[in-house]
């Protein structure tokens, strides 16, 4: 996740995350170039006044559509991506997870074989040079002589799997920047989860039903991602959020 946030000279307010939600849908069989503006605005799957935010990319190797309000959409041949910012957003105006909805809906004779629902937090941490590897390193990793190698500090990536009810939940913590355009790069740490929910029922009605169900959770997926963040990983982690 690549954030960019636009400044002028004054002092920032950087905010205490930076969130985004996708909803991959695997697809056994998907022909990308068939999801094209024409398509997802006459069936219904999205409003005939959005707009595109750029030229898109539509081919039978993928296809890729960024709409002016932050929703983009990624098919290739055997998945369907669904990726929305929630940067000043609240959750009702979010349009990942009806978008998602919609397009199961209007086929629902393709065969769904599953749903990751993968929300994704920034979290800076300006006050702290290096911050994101020194917190990767000394917090989650044991000291040992294997940090002291090479020419450079280690950099560190950390991986946790767990499963919860219902699904698979796995959850990658890396080092980040958050690019301010003037002014010093700030460390940040990336938190990516995934929520991995399998469809296995043969009748294709309650595969497209039981789809529906799991995409449209995903605010509650959101909510159980930043919990385990804030409350299992940062308890003691408490970022500043100006600095000028």
């Amino acid at each position: 996740m690549s954030t960019v946030i636009p400044t002028s000279q004054e002092p920032v307010t950087l905010p205490n995350e930076i969130l985004e939600i996708s909803i991959s849908i695997a697809v056994k069989e998907l022909d990308p170039s068939l999801v094209n503006e024409q398509f997802l605005k006459f069936s219904g799957i999205v409003p005939n006044e959005w707009e595109l935010n750029q030229q898109p990319v539509v081919s039978k190797a993928g296809s890729q559509l960024v709409f002016k309000n932050g929703l983009s959409i990624v098919a290739q041949p055997r998945s369907l991506t669904f990726l929305e910012g929630m940067n000043d957003k609240t959750a009702e105006v979010v349009t990942v997870g009806k978008v998602a909805s919609a397009f199961v809906e209007k086929l629902p004779n393709a065969q769904y074989n599953g749903v990751v629902v993968t929300p994704k937090c920034l979290i800076p941490l300006p006050d702290q040079n290096d911050g994101a590897r020194k917190f990767i390193t000394g917090t989650w990793l044991a000291s040992g002589a294997w940090q002291d190698l090479g020419k450079a500090p280690v950099q560190a990536a950390v991986e946790f799997t767990y499963l919860l009810e219902g699904c698979q939940f796995n959850l990658k913590v890396n080092q980040a920047t958050l690019q301010i355009p003037d002014r010093q790069a700030v460390s940040a740490l990336l938190f990516a989860g995934n929520f991995n929910y399998s469809l296995n029922n043969p009748n294709p009605q309650e595969r497209v039903n039981v789809a529906k169900q799991y995409i449209e959770a995903w605010q509650s997926d959101l909510d159980t991602f930043r919990g385990i963040v804030h409350e299992k990983f940062l308890a003691e982690q408490q970022p500043q959020t100006v600095f000028g």
